[in-house]
């Protein structure tokens, strides 16, 4: 049996009070860190393997279901608003297309050619990595699009939560994070799910400081979206430069982005620190 699929150690939770309950999750939850930390070295080699492809201008495509599909489309979403990457560099792709985000869609995980049907939608090809995310390893439709993606002369790596399983067979970069069963067996949106969730922060976060996404340790690529957003590029830019906030947000409104703004207040000579 798998281990994602293995009874829980607690039994007779619904008649345990709310705080019991509580305590249960958050215990198991607190493992969860330590299993990624163990996984390291499989998530530092995934890590480059991500920033060699767009170093060299290829895409990353997540593929995944349920859950684990979930959190590659949202990964891949945030990318784009958090450090300004244009859309169509990283790519979540989930069985059941944008209705499963918010419902399940009956049987799309069964059906082993979907996911490659739907990355060669993408014209999928050599200088592209595909990174398929499963708990169990097993997914017919994660497993079925990256086994293609590898046989295809794809680069390929997982995050799974299991040893040895069909999804690490295929990939070239395997990452595999044992965090054990879930609190309710087979419950993988739980313990599973967070570390897939921190993995995936760890090397696209990651990917993107080494791509000069990042300056010192703020987002000078973020897109301006909001008041909150720019009111931080505003402060950005003072604490850079030392101008004014009302020439900040001058030189912010005239730009568009915060890396902009600051290299024309750098052409301008208004920088008050240089």
């Amino acid at each position: 049996m798998k281990i994602t699929e293995q009874p829980s150690q607690y039994r007779n939770l619904e008649q345990r009070s709310i705080r019991e309950v509580l305590e249960i999750i958050n215990k198991e939850d607190s493992f969860v860190p330590l299993k990624v930390r163990e996984s390291l070295e499989q998530i530092e080699k995934l890590t480059e393997a991500y920033i060699r492809h767009l170093e060299q201008g290829g895409r990353v495509f997540y593929v995944g279901t349920g859950t684990s599909g979930r959190l590659g489309v949202l990964d891949a979403a945030e990318l784009i608003p958090t450090f300004g990457i244009p859309e169509g560099i990283v790519i979540g792709i989930i069985a059941g297309g944008d209705e499963a985000l918010r419902r399940p869609v009956e049987y799309a995980e069964d059906d082993p050619e979907a996911g490659w049907k739907e990355l060669l939608k993408y014209d999928i090809n050599s200088k592209d990595l595909v990174i398929g995310i499963s708990a169990s390893g097993t997914t017919p439709f994660t497993v079925g699009a990256v086994e293609k993606a590898f046989l295809n002369g794809i680069e390929t790596g997982c995050i799974t939560c299991n040893p040895d399983t069909p999804l690490a067979r295929y990939s070239k970069y395997p990452v595999e994070v044992i965090v054990g069963p879930e609190v309710i067996a087979g419950s993988t949106r739980m313990k599973a799910g967070t570390a897939q969730k921190l993995v995936l922060n760890m090397i696209s976060t990651t990917a993107m400081v080494k791509l000069g996404r990042i300056l010192d340790n703020r987002m000078i690529d973020m897109q301006i979206v909001n008041k909150k957003l720019f009111k931080r590029g505003v402060n950005l830019l003072v604490e850079w430069t030392g101008i004014s906030p009302q020439e900040a947000e001058k030189y912010l409104l005239q730009e568009g982005s915060v890396r902009r703004a600051l290299n024309k207040i750098k052409k301008d000579g208004t920088n008050s620190r240089s």
